[in-house]
């Protein structure tokens, strides 16, 4: 059920905030054993938090935006009282003493929480197989991957578990899985919302968005999490747009979307490529102008990417040592030795493979040489972007280059894995907003996702655009077969 339809049921008196969050555990009950797209579900707090805004809306009370909607959070969100595990042992059995900002705010909206989602470790990752606690499966096919990092989010979505969903984005994990499964996935500006509470993997990449089975329900989110947080130093001091009102404003015609020349190249599927070039029809056949654009340095985004996010990322986990706060391993004869013992324990191949990365890359000799350069090649980038949006209103791409894989089938292969992310990655080297709504399905019944970028704080455009498509293009009557097979 839409956001809006939900709020007029409440508005007319014909349901309860109890029996709907009832139905979603009770969905969530059915799917969870073959999904696993939770890592710490709260059943009993959600059903008191239902019964709770009942009695304050049969006392009197208002509505709130979001009152009663079924809400999963990405377990690296933290979450007061709550588990936040990030998906990895050395934080299992955290418990933060702290709301994030962006999951207060829904709280303060009359959300309800439903549970923790699984992820890639740290979020490093791009199918929800790195995870400590196991892989998530997808809701289309459970012998294929969610995509990651936020698989546990967009699977919890896709499979009508929750309404609608937070994750984080650092280089797609919002956007890609999902494009893999069938939902609409914001990566807003980077500022737009607030970081705080977000346990950080890559500080100048990472976001926070929302997962939705429509547009609309996406824009409800973010009209919610936006805005300027000054426990946050890169939360941007900006007014927050109507993002409801820009859905209402159907017209489309004279706006000139870009074909982006650089993400129809080798290794994209040709079913993706003929389902987005579709989409992209569609777009034209209701006024839009099509214009062939280049950013030269785009798929230099993704090297770029892996030298900048990775050594973030070992500044920001050196902070897990065995001492403060989380996993400690018993032994060693020194302080060295017990936290080496710690992190060798407690961080996964994945996690461990891209902080040597970043302290390689960050060390005497050769910070010069990659990371110095890494964030030339971004301004660049940036820059291609600026050109871009000079003569363009937004730009066009797929989402994925694939489909959903099979679980297991890049296992091995790192590369194949990074590659996953080619076509998402540069909005978050830039700071843009981006959004991924479905835009059909291969030959298999597999998902495809249609990518749409625009300039810094310009989601309402985003938003109208892609509400717009999604309104009349009518690819997304189906939906997951229900329930799973346990």
């Amino acid at each position: 059920m839409a956001i809006s339809d939900w709020m007029a049921s409440l508005r007319e008196g014909s349901t309860t905030v109890v029996l709907h969050i009832d139905a979603l555990l009770q969905r969530l009950e059915q799917t969870e054993p073959s999904l696993h797209a939770f890592v710490s579900p709260t059943p009993e707090r959600a059903r008191q938090d239902a019964r709770r805004l009942d009695e304050q809306l049969a006392a009197g009370g208002a509505l709130a935006p979001l009152t009663g909607v079924g809400v999963a959070v990405k377990d690296n969100l933290c979450t007061a009282g709550v588990r936040t595990t990030c998906a990895s042992r050395m934080l299992d059995g955290f418990v933060p003493p702290y709301e994030a900002t962006a999951t207060r705010r829904l709280w303060e909206a009359g959300a309800v929480l439903l549970g923790k989602t699984n992820l890639d470790e740290f979020a490093m990752g791009s199918t929800t197989e790195t995870s400590a606690f196991g892989a998530t499966a997808n809701p289309w096919d459970p012998s294929r991957v969610p995509g990651g990092s936020s698989g546990g989010s967009a699977a919890a979505v896709a499979a009508g578990q929750c309404d609608v969903a937070l994750g984080s984005d650092t280089g797609g994990s919002i956007r890609q899985p999902a494009s893999f499964c069938g939902v609409v996935g914001l990566k807003p500006t980077y500022g737009r919302v607030s970081r705080w509470g977000l346990v950080a993997f890559a500080s100048s990449l990472d976001q926070v968005g929302p997962f939705a089975r429509s547009v609309a329900d996406a824009a409800a989110v973010l009209q919610v999490i936006a805005g300027h947080d000054p426990l946050d130093a890169t939360s941007l001091d900006v007014p927050v747009p109507d993002y409801l009102a820009a859905l209402e404003q159907e017209d489309v015609r004279g706006l000139r979307i870009g074909l982006l020349r650089e993400a129809f190249a080798e290794g994209l599927d040709p079913e993706v490529e003929a389902a987005v070039r579709r989409a992209a029809d569609h777009l034209q056949s209701l006024g839009c102008e099509l214009v062939d654009v280049s950013c030269p340095r785009f798929q230099a985004g993704i090297a770029t990417y892996y030298v900048i996010a990775p050594s973030e990322a070992s500044a920001n986990l050196a902070r897990y040592d065995g001492v403060k706060y989380g996993l400690r391993e018993a032994g060693g004869d020194s302080l060295g030795s017990m936290t080496a013992l710690t992190r060798a324990s407690g961080f996964g191949a994945e996690v461990q493979r891209r902080i040597l990365i970043g302290t390689y890359a960050l060390s005497a000799g050769y910070v010069d040489a990659f990371y110095r350069k890494a964030l030339q090649v971004r301004t660049l980038i940036r820059q291609d972007f600026d050109r871009a949006f000079a003569g363009v209103d937004l730009l066009l791409t797929p989402t994925a280059p694939t489909t959903a894989f099979r679980a297991g089938d890049h296992t091995d292969d790192p590369l194949a894995l990074y590659l996953a992310d080619l076509l998402t990655i540069p909005a978050n080297l830039a700071g843009l907003p981006a959004i991924s709504v479905p835009c059909g399905f291969d030959s298999q019944g597999l998902p495809i996702g249609l990518q749409l970028m625009a300039p810094v704080l310009a989601e309402q455009r985003l938003l109208q655009v892609a509400h717009r498509y999604e309104c009349t293009a009518g690819v997304m009557q189906q939906r997951p077969v229900a329930p799973l097979a346990a």
